[in-house]
């Protein structure tokens, strides 16, 4: 392999040197060099294109118990696959497209409502493919299809479809324009899409940030909110960022899920998976060396799911300050399992406050809502 990558390269600069042998004095615009270099650009950008294919073999360190693949690792390789893809399709045609590129590394700023169709278990490989539907003057939209394949029984069937926006940053820490996608025949979609998120994400922007519940009673009831509250806390280190150093919005994703799989665990005591996850905005960068804050608690319960919101507080440690800002914060749906792998009755929850009431009834509008897209989907 090496041979050949070596002959390959010896090839290529006899090609250059020749042709700047033949044509000495030919203008730097038009010196063939400057052709070939186009020529590898306009294949690459139609290889970023084609999307991206990511496939892993899904182990026992992705798994619970029962050997079902955590929600969270699929979330973090769909936003790896999805951050590949954008990084690449920036740079190949920005390099080709903008006056005044800069180099820049995707940022993941935005993932649409996530269901998780079935569950993956150990011994499957989860093969993701990506594809870029839509791009705005500073944003990229990727879709991502996530199959489960059994190698044993030749079968493989679909499991996540979701859409992730990122922008692209350059070292400096500024937003980049990004060149718009070639002959695309689906862009007033996608304008559509792009009007809606962004409406949605001003609206949460603005949105008072709810403190963090506190549990006030010692000895807890099981069916109250504070005894499945469950609180996470996560060093970044140097394998959860990027290049830029800033944490990868799959690894906070990954947490997220962690965090409140213990709470519905606790809640439950049974086998529970990751049903679905809402949109989810990401307002603030975490650098290396913060410490995250993850705290999860039960919002409502359905017959037969639990809603749970899991906000993401962030500290800089090495600020010399204590103040923290709130990152991100999503709902979860949960649902319990059998021996069968069949869902089953959850516990219900019982709110004692007024604030637990509060967000009881805001959840349960949620949950009706979800319902009425599942049915509008089911019937289109």
């Amino acid at each position: 392999m090496l041979k050949c990558y070596a002959v390959l390269t010896q090839c290529r600069n006899a090609v250059f040197s020749s042709c700047a042998a033949a044509w000495p004095t030919f203008p730097r615009h038009l010196h063939p060099r400057r052709f070939i270099m186009a020529a590898l650009i306009e294949e690459d950008l139609k290889h970023c294109l084609e999307g991206v294919t990511v496939s892993r073999l899904m182990g026992p360190n992705e798994a619970n118990f029962a050997g079902n693949v955590h929600g969270g690792n699929i979330l973090k390789l769909m936003e790896e696959a999805g951050c590949i893809l954008a990084t690449r399709y920036y740079n190949v045609a920005g390099k080709k497209n903008l006056p005044n590129y800069q180099p820049g590394m995707a940022a993941l700023v935005r993932v649409e409502r996530t269901d998780f169709l079935q569950p993956m278990y150990i011994g499957e490989v989860a093969e993701l493919h990506t594809e870029l539907t839509f791009t705005s003057a500073h944003s990229i939209e990727v879709l991502i299809t996530v199959f489960a394949e059994d190698c044993i029984k030749g079968q493989k069937r679909l499991t996540n479809r979701a859409r992730l926006w990122y922008v692209s940053m350059s070292s400096d820490e500024k937003v980049l324009p990004i060149p718009p996608l070639p002959n695309t025949k689906k862009i007033e979609q996608g304008k559509i899409r792009y009007e809606k998120q962004k409406k949605e994400r001003a609206a949460h922007r603005h949105t008072r940030i709810e403190r963090v519940p506190s549990i006030l009673q010692e000895e807890l009831d099981p069916q109250t909110v504070g005894y499945s509250q469950t609180t996470l806390r996560h060093l970044v280190g140097v394998v959860d960022t990027n290049s830029a150093g800033y944490v990868m919005g799959g690894v906070i994703m990954k947490l997220m899920d962690e965090c409140a799989g213990l709470v519905a665990v606790k809640h439950c005591k049974t086998n529970v998976v990751t049903a679905s996850m809402d949109a989810t905005n990401f307002h603030q960068k975490v650098k290396k060396g913060s410490l995250v804050t993850l705290t999860g608690f039960i919002t409502f319960t359905s017959p037969k799911s639990i809603e749970i919101e899991v906000v993401v507080d962030a500290e800089f440690l090495r600020s010399g300050s204590a103040q923290k800002e709130r990152a991100v914060s999503s709902f979860f749906t949960f649902v319990s399992l059998d021996s069968n792998h069949r869902p089953m009755p959850v516990p219900q929850i019982m709110p004692v406050t007024e604030e637990e009431l509060e967000r009881h009834k805001a959840a349960e509008e949620r949950y009706l809502e979800r319902k009425r897209q599942r049915e509008q989907e089911s019937t289109s």
